[in-house]
């Protein structure tokens, strides 16, 4: 019985390890709704498109800065330089924004929200086209 005692413990032990070291290497999502009224609650942050230069270029969110998903890697981000600064993460439909959102939390950046894809905006957007 005893065994099983320490054997449950260690058990949870190393389940509280695993859990905060992935909170730490996170990031939040939310909605397109609830990613608009951030917007306008908040000041000093960052609307990041993950998408082909092209796709920004035909259609973005306003004040959008563009930084394709397959450029993110193990190297700073010249562009981000401030780890801790709240960065709103989008593509087109959600996929490419997730894998980003991660890239950014494994580089360090402590704010990151993934709201999902320009097709959810119902708000202006802007053409360089």
């Amino acid at each position: 019985m005893r065994r099983w005692v320490s054997f449950l413990l260690l058990i949870f032990f190393l389940a509280g390890c695993t859990a905060s070291n992935e909170q730490e290497n996170s990031y939040r999502q939310i909605s397109m709704d609830e990613a608009v009224t951030l917007m306008e609650e908040e000041s000093g942050y960052i609307i990041l498109d993950v998408r082909t230069p092209e796709e920004y270029r035909e259609r973005h969110i306003p004040n959008a800065i563009n930084i394709p998903n397959e450029t993110i890697g193990s190297e700073d981000i010249q562009e981000l330089p401030d780890r801790d600064q709240l960065i709103l993460v989008y593509c087109r439909s959600g996929n490419r924004s997730k894998q980003a959102s991660g890239k950014l939390a494994e580089l360090g950046y402590t704010n990151i929200v993934e709201i999902g894809g320009i097709n959810d905006w119902t708000g202006d957007t802007v053409s360089e086209k």
